[in-house]
């Protein structure tokens, strides 16, 4: 009876050693599959969702979130009204950080925005919310902080990659056709008032002045690189339009002053060297926009 009991015993204890082994993977397995990422935000650590599906977006960060094929639930009114981002965004809601109840609707798992949208405290109790502070980052490295939040930080480093080196390329011939001293401005009306801007504003300045390395107008360099823009009368445009100027036009905007002397007498405007982009297609730095940026700079530098 005893020799029986013995192997009973034994085999009891194997079945129980197992059970705990397959517990001991079974967690391991969870911990490592989990659904949460902690991402170092600009104001500390956040828990994050690790594969978010329903992310709203109350700055001006949408194009990032759909490059990196990330659902999107609710967007910014300047998202939504972007011409290429129309069809992306058909059936996306638009929302801004007062609309409390809408975005509790939508029910997202994940909200981003800049940091100075109202509410925060409100928003983070129905969704993590993650902000960030412009300027804080270059434009790529605002991408590829954006694929970190969003748990697809390759994706995001494999296009800065690829994307400095086709527009780098780029800027080199054009540089040769159109000579190294060749200046560049870019200028956008709104509310009745020009402006001109830096390097950093999106419209495209990013492309070619950071990477493709154009010349920008000494008067411009002046005035609107530490900034990133400058406001400016009609009566001194001339002295702001670079050889070849990029105009991020709003047709809905009063655009008169391209029917004056003052702007048909520029270098830029009497050789045709004037190329207008329209304005809400060309406001934001996100790769979306950037790939149609890039596209319209070869189009019309080199007619590709």
């Amino acid at each position: 009876m005893k020799k029986l009991f013995l192997p009973l015993t034994l085999f009891s204890l194997l079945l129980l050693l197992s059970a705990c082994n397959s517990d001991t993977v079974a967690k391991e397995t969870s911990d490592t599959n989990s659904d949460t990422i902690t991402y170092e935000s600009e104001n500390g650590p956040v828990e994050v969702p690790a594969d978010p599906q329903r992310v709203v977006v109350l700055s001006t960060y949408s194009g990032d979130v759909m490059s990196l094929d990330v659902p999107l639930v609710g967007v910014d009114s300047w998202s939504k009204m972007n011409p290429r981002f129309e069809e992306q965004l058909e059936d996306v809601e638009e929302v801004a950080d007062t609309d409390l109840e809408k975005i509790i609707e939508l029910d997202p798992d994940l909200i981003i925005g800049g940091s100075t949208i109202n509410n925060i405290d409100k928003l983070n109790k129905i969704a993590p919310t993650v902000t960030f502070t412009y300027g804080n980052l270059s434009y790529l490295e605002q991408h590829l902080e954006i694929g970190k939040l969003l748990n697809k930080e390759q994706q995001a480093q494999e296009w800065i990659t690829d994307f400095q080196e086709r527009a780098q390329q780029a800027g080199e011939d054009i540089r040769a056709k159109i000579g190294q001293d060749t200046t560049v401005s870019v200028i956008e009306n709104f509310d009745k008032q020009l402006y001109v801007f830096g390097d950093n504003w999106g419209r495209g300045t990013e492309i070619l002045y950071q990477e493709m390395k154009l010349k920008m107008p000494e008067k411009v360099e002046e005035m609107a690189l530490a900034d990133g823009y400058y406001m400016l009368s009609q009566e001194v445009l001339p002295e702001y339009m670079g050889d070849y100027v990029i105009f991020s036009k709003d047709s809905t905007q009063d655009n008169s002053f391209q029917e004056t002397d003052v702007y048909k007498n520029t270098p830029a405007a009497k050789s045709g060297q004037i190329f207008e982009a329209n304005a809400k297609e060309f406001y934001f730095n996100d790769p979306l926009t950037l790939e149609y940026q890039l596209d319209f700079f070869i189009e019309n530098f080199l007619g590709e």
